[in-house]
């Protein structure tokens, strides 16, 4: 596997601002936000992506969504909020470690771009 900069987060080797962590589960603001709230939820073990997840490790995933939805909560977005999660290159997916986008603090339009 090439060097995935997630996992680099995950080591410590990259900093990032983080909102929760678990033994399972690393929650942190992304760098590039596109919401006044932008919080990334990643497994601390290396998924390429939501699919794989799944497939290999059921369990990882619900506590991939259960931190989504804790992270949320400690960001204050009673008002709502959106959980995305790019799969592959159509999907817009850049980083090859499954990761949730968790975004609020504004009102989100539907349909996205």
């Amino acid at each position: 596997m090439s060097a995935c900069i997630f996992c680099e987060i995950v080591a410590g080797k990259i900093p990032a601002t983080v909102v929760l962590e678990t033994e399972h589960v690393l929650a942190f603001r992304d760098i590039s936000p596109q919401a006044p709230t932008h919080v990334l939820v990643i497994p601390r073990e290396h998924h390429d992506n939501l699919t794989s997840l799944v497939t290999h490790n059921p369990d990882l995933a619900a506590k991939v969504f259960t931190a989504a939805s804790d992270a949320a909560v400690l960001e204050g977005l009673e008002g709502g909020y959106r959980v995305v999660s790019n799969i592959g290159d159509d999907g817009g997916q850049t980083v090859d470690h499954m990761h949730l986008h968790v975004l609020g603090g504004r009102s989100l339009t539907w349909p996205p771009g």
